[in-house]
C-alpha cells in the first residue's frame, strides 16, 4: 500500500499540496488526474522520494520514507517520466541495466531480465545498442519502462508517460501498457491530465484541484455522480461521454 498522511508542500508562497491524506490500494492501478499545477506530479514525486513533504509522511509498503530509508525504498519503486528520461550518453541497454550494474547483480541475472523485458515492452533487441537520440519517442518510452522494471519492483509510478507522443504511438502504447499492468499486477500510480486516458487505465481515479482531492472513485462515479460542478465541467470539457473500452 502507498499511504500519504497529512502531507503538504509549498514552493515559496505557492502551496502545491494542502494537508492531504490518501491511501492507494496494492496491486491496483490508480490514476491521479487534474489540470496543470493541481499537485498531481508533486504527489508522485513524494511517493518516489524526490520531494520531501513539508508536513506529514509518505510510506510505501509500510516503510516511511525518510532520508535514511529513501535510497533503499527506491529499489522497490519503478519510476517512468515523459519521453523516458534516459541518460543521453548511455546506450539503451546501459540505461536499462544501470541500477542493476550499480548494485552488482550477477551478469546472467541481468541478461535474463533484459531478455524478459524486451519481450514485455515489445522492443526490438537491436534497439538496445542505440543511444536515446537514435530512438523514436515510442522506443524511448519503452526503454524507460524497461529501466523502471529492471529490478522487478512491486510499485510502478508513471508521470504523464505518454504526453510527448504522437496520437498513433500514444494509442499503441496505451494498449500495450494496459496489457502490461494486467499481466504484472503491480501497484501502479499514473499521472495524466486526460480523462479518457484515466478511464482507460484506472481501477480508481483520484482528481485533484489546487492541491486537494476533489473526488475519487470509478469512471462511472465521475460520469454519473460528480462531486461538484468543477468535476462535471472537467469531464464535459474533455467530451468524456462513456468509459473507454478495454479488450
Amino acid at each position: 500500500m502507498i499511504a500519504l498522511e497529512n502531507v503538504s508542500k509549498a514552493y515559496n508562497a505557492r502551496v502545491a499540496v494542502h494537508a492531504l491524506t490518501l491511501e492507494l490500494k496494492p496491486r491496483r492501478t490508480s490514476v491521479l488526474i487534474g489540470p496543470s499545477g493541481c499537485g498531481k506530479s508533486t504527489l508522485l514525486r513524494m511517493m518516489v522520494g524526490l520531494v520531501r513533504p513539508d508536513t506529514g509522511s509518505v510510506s510505501i509498503g509500510g516503510v516511511v520514507l525518510t532520508p535514511e530509508t529513501v535510497e533503499r525504498a527506491r529499489h522497490g519503486i519503478g519510476y517512468v517520466i515523459q519521453d523516458g528520461g534516459l541518460f543521453p550518453h548511455l546506450s539503451a541497454r546501459e540505461n536499462v541495466t544501470l541500477l542493476a550494474r550499480y548494485l552488482r547483480k550477477p551478469r546472467h541475472e541481468i541478461e535474463e531480465r533484459v531478455a524478459y523485458l524486451i519481450e514485455l515492452a515489445g522492443l526490438s533487441p537491436d534497439a538496445l545498442s542505440r543511444y536515446p537520440q537514435q530512438l523514436s519517442g515510442g522506443q524511448r518510452q519503452r526503454v524507460g519502462l524497461m529501466r523502471a522494471l529492471m529490478l522487478d519492483p512491486p510499485v510502478l509510478l508513471l508521470d504523464e508517460p505518454l504526453g510527448a507522443l504522437d496520437p498513433v504511438t500514444r494509442h499503441e502504447l496505451q494498449t500495450e501498457l494496459a496489457s502490461i499492468f494486467d499481466r504484472l499486477r503491480k501497484t501502479v500510480v499514473l499521472v495524466t491530465h486526460d480523462m479518457g486516458e484515466a478511464a482507460f487505465f484506472a481501477d480508481e481515479i483520484v482528481m485533484l484541484r489546487d492541491g486537494r482531492v476533489v473526488q475519487r472513485g470509478s469512471t462511472e462515479d465521475f460520469l454519473e455522480r460528480p462531486a461538484d460542478d468543477y468535476v462535471s465541467t472537467f469531464v464535459r470539457a474533455q467530451r468524456m461521454l462513456k468509459p473507454a473500452a478495454r479488450s
